[in-house]
């Protein structure tokens, strides 16, 4: 399994992604011409088609490996960190994607696991019959807009917001920071919503 280093927003974090350019539900959301689906500015697109291409076979692995079977704990990487990002790039592509994902918050009791997704249907079908481990953050990233969710849908910990840089400007709460010297969507805190402005690639 691959653990990414991260850059910019992300630089002192790890994180276990996978290719956004083969995801069908990447592909078909980034493709669908609604401007206001945050999927149509997506960086990870923009990114693994340029500058850095190099990426996606690192990424493919860890996308055939998640998606394909579930792994033992032996296969589980030991995660030597206090926080750990999950889909910096991609996105859940089955529930036994997400299966895997919880094996590493379990096998890593001791570092709080923050995953990102839009894929209610999976966590929903999944966590109905499967504990969540108290580790394991699961974060909504709301698809629309200018349309900022407040509830976290069933089994969310946050939901993540874009708006236009000019509205809802008292309510971006993650703007012009490093997530390291942030850490609202990692830590255990009374925030549920966390707004960012659009970012252009």
């Amino acid at each position: 399994m691959h653990i990414s280093i991260m850059t910019g927003k992300l630089e002192g974090l790890r994180a276990i992604s996978t290719n956004t350019a083969t995801n069908p539900f990447c592909v078909r959301q980034n493709t669908c011409g609604d401007e206001n689906n945050i999927c149509t500015k997506c960086y990870s697109h923009t990114m693994l088609r340029s500058y850095r291409k190099n990426m996606q076979p690192a990424l493919q692995r860890n996308s055939d490996l998640l998606a394909a079977r579930l792994l033992s704990s032996s296969e589980i990487p030991f995660i030597a960190d206090a926080f750990l990002r999950v889909n910096a790039h991609g996105e859940l592509i089955n529930e036994t994607h997400l299966a895997n994902i919880v094996q590493v918050a379990k096998v890593n009791a001791h570092c709080r696991v923050a995953l990102w997704t839009k894929r209610k249907d999976i966590v929903n079908k999944y966590f109905r019959e499967n504990p969540k481990p108290d580790n394991l953050v699961l974060i909504f990233s709301n698809s629309r807009i200018n349309n900022i969710m407040a509830q976290p849908p069933q089994y969310f910990n946050k939901t993540f917001n874009n708006v236009a840089e000019d509205l809802f400007i008292d309510q971006q709460n993650c703007t012009g920071q490093k997530c390291r010297d942030c850490m609202l969507c990692y830590s255990e805190n009374n925030t549920t919503t966390i707004v960012e402005k659009v970012k252009k690639y």
